[in-house]
Parts: structure tokens; sequence; C-alpha cells
């Protein structure tokens, strides 16, 4: 029983306990070793979580199982994110895993996805604040590092597409502990003193933990804040960094960045005949639609506009006009044939009937029928209708009815 009340059944003693865990443990993120991994032929993955003092079930349903990127065994040190439940069945509780993932990793990761929240949350990485880059550049400001890869892979596409831009070179480390800071600077003197049109921050590829200097909130807020557009070109396309977000424009490579950056002069000719071609295909598109939509204003159009809008309308008008004219038949004849019945009724009680069938008639001498024998007086005149003909005739005496 739970405080005095009746005694509970087991199963509605799990739900409860169920109901309190699952809300209180919505996301958990959790480390430790994995333990008795066993995929079962469903495709999901069975495990257990242990450290030295303590143990947990765990699963990774097949949906998610898809998506690891190593394979589970024992004795590895993973971190796992999800959920609390409660297997009613067993009385167990365990985790839900949404993302399973190599401790040493998972952590930096941890780290990143919670940095990200909170800058996120400040509105840094919002697509309102997001501005266009220039068509033409005449300078680019470039934060890298003097002897890395990205400089060298810049200057190639600059030198291949002759775009007749300018490269100003920002030194910086991009790996180590005094990276971030001398990253963060840098973006700010190339937006302070307009060193270029367009800023590119970026480096060649490297591990997670090389890359963590563009991910620092000191280059997050010196980019967010830069007053000229930036691009972040960090690693390779499948690198990623908080300055990818803070930026106005996302590259996968050093490279692509000076792509988009240097237009050739032949790309920039063809792109203006392409749009010259579009504009007069548009026209032309247009100028078709509105003779189309002249043609409807014609006399012969509006004659067949007309009748096709009015057509419905008079057959319908028609219809009803028919209908009208037979229901008015109809009661017509219904009031014909009551008024027959109803002269027929009133002519079988006529006083003419009743003299044909042998009665007779009695008016005084004002024309009023005589119905009470009392009334009269002796010599008083009478006018009597027979069947055939009639009588005029005195009172000679009279008596009572009865």
């Amino acid at each position: 029983m739970l405080n005095g009340s009746r005694p509970v059944t087991v199963s509605e003693l799990t739900r409860r306990i169920k109901s309190h865990l699952e809300e209180a443990f919505p996301f958990v993120v959790v480390e430790g070793e994995l333990s008795n991994v066993r995929p079962s032929s469903a495709g999901h993955l069975y495990f257990t979580l242990k450290d030295d003092d303590a143990a947990l079930s765990g699963v990774l349903f097949r949906g998610r199982a898809g998506g690891l990127t190593f394979t589970p065994e024992d004795g590895q040190q993973v971190v796992a994110h999800g959920s609390i439940s409660v297997y009613a069945r067993r009385g167990a509780y365990q985790i839900i895993v949404e993302r399973l993932e190599l401790a040493g990793v998972g952590r930096i990761l941890a780290m990143l996805e919670e940095r990200k929240r909170a800058l996120a949350a400040e509105g840094l990485f919002d697509e309102s604040r997001k501005r266009r880059l220039p068509l033409l550049p005449r300078r680019i400001a470039l934060v890298t590092s003097p002897t890395g890869a990205a400089l060298r892979d810049i200057l190639q596409v600059i030198g291949r597409r002759n775009a007749g831009v300018d490269l100003v070179v920002c030194p910086a480390a991009v790996q180590g502990d005094q990276a971030a800071g001398q990253i963060a600077r840098m973006v700010e003197i190339a937006g302070l003193h307009r060193l270029g049109d367009v800023v590119i921050v970026g480096r060649g590829g490297g591990s997670l933990e090389d890359l963590l200097p563009f991910s620092d909130e000191r280059v997050v807020r010196a980019i967010a804040a830069c007053e000229v557009p930036v691009i972040s070109a960090v690693g390779h396309e499948i690198d990623w960094a908080l300055s990818d977000y803070a930026a106005d424009l996302r590259a996968p490579t050093p490279s692509a960045a000076a792509e988009l950056v240097a237009a050739s002069r032949e790309e920039l000719v063809v792109r203006v005949r392409e749009l010259g071609r579009s504009i007069v295909g548009r026209f032309l598109e247009r100028y078709r639609h509105a003779r189309l939509l002249m043609r409807q204003f014609s006399a012969r159009e509006l004659h067949r506009s007309y009748w096709m809008v009015a057509q419905p309308t008079i057959q319908e008008i028609d219809r009803l006009r028919e209908e009208l004219a037979d229901a008015m038949s109809d009661r017509l004849s219904s009031d014909r044939h009551r008024l027959e019945l109803a002269r027929r009724e009133l002519a079988s009680v006529s006083p003419a009937k009743i003299v044909e069938r042998g009665y007779a008639i009695a008016r005084d001498a004002g024309g009023a029928i005589v119905t009470d024998a009392s009334r009269l007086r002796p010599k008083d005149a009478l006018h009597v209708t027979l069947r055939a003909g009639s009588v005029d005739t005195r009172v000679e005496r009279t008596r009572d009815g009865g």
C-alpha cells in the first residue's frame, strides 16, 4: 500500500516508478565500461554500462545502432546519451540509448554541444545575422597559419582563376594553447581595419582536438562581431567547428572558400550572358502570357464566356418555371376538385332538393321561411313552394307542434 491506502498491484507500483523515473531523467549522458555486449537477431544492441561500484542495463535499438561509427565490444569506455526507462516485465530500470560514442571523443563533443547551446541561446548563430558575401571582392583577409596548407590551397585557387584580387594574410597559430587567442585577435583586427572585403578563417584538416581552437568562445564571439562578412573554412568537408555556425557562410574546405570569393572574369562573363538570356526568356514568357490573357477579352471569347456563365442560370430558370407551372396546374386541379365536392355537398342540403323529395316550403308575407306555427295568426298570407309550382293561401287556424 502507498501512504496507508489500499494495497497496490505490482503492475501499478511499477507504472508509478516508471513514470517518476522517466519524468525525472528525460535525458542523461553516462560514461562507463561496456560489458556483456549482445546484439539481437532483430538488430538491437543490449549491453551493461559499469564502473567500479555500479552497473546499468542499456539498449540501443536498431534504428540508432545502424549509425554507430565503431563496433561496441566488452571493455570499451563509452559515453551513452539517452533517457532512463523501466522495463516493467523484469522490474528493472535501464537507459534507452540514442547515441553511443567512445569516451575520449564523447567528452569533447558533449562540451562542444553544451557550448553550442549556450552561444545559440545568445543569438550568435541566428540566420537573421548572416550577411551576403560581396559579388566581386577586391581584397581578401585570410586568418590562418602562414606556413599551413590552407594558405597554399587558397593561393593556388586564386592564381588558377586569375581573379585579380589581393590577399592579406593575418598570421595566427591554428593549433595549440595559443591558437584561439591569436585567431580571435586577428579576426578583430581584420574587421576593425577593413583588411579585406571578406575574411576567411580556416585551416587544413586535423583531429577533433586539433580543430578545437576554432570552437573556442573567443573565436566565435570575434567572428560574430566582425565588421565584414566572414567565411569559416575549417578542416575537410566532414569536419566542423563552432566557427561554422557564427560565420556568415561555411565552406567545406579552404579551397572551396577561395572558389567562392575568387570568381574568374570568364565565369562572370558567362554568368552575365546567362542572366541576360534568362531575362529575355522571362520577358518573352510574360509577353506570351499577356497575349493569352488578352484573348480572353475578344468579342468572341467574351460572348463564349458569357454563355458559359449564363447558360446554367438560364437552364435553371427554365426548370424552375416549368416546375412552377406544373405546381400551379396541380394546385388548380386540386382546387377544382375540392370546389366540385363542396358544390355537391351544398346541393345535397339545398332546400330545392328537399322540395324535390315531396316537401313544401312556406314563406310569410315578408318572404321569410315559416318554421314555427305559433308565429302565425289567422288570415296571415302564406306563399307555399311545392315540387311543381307554388300556392298563395291564408291561415285558417294554427296548431302547436308536438
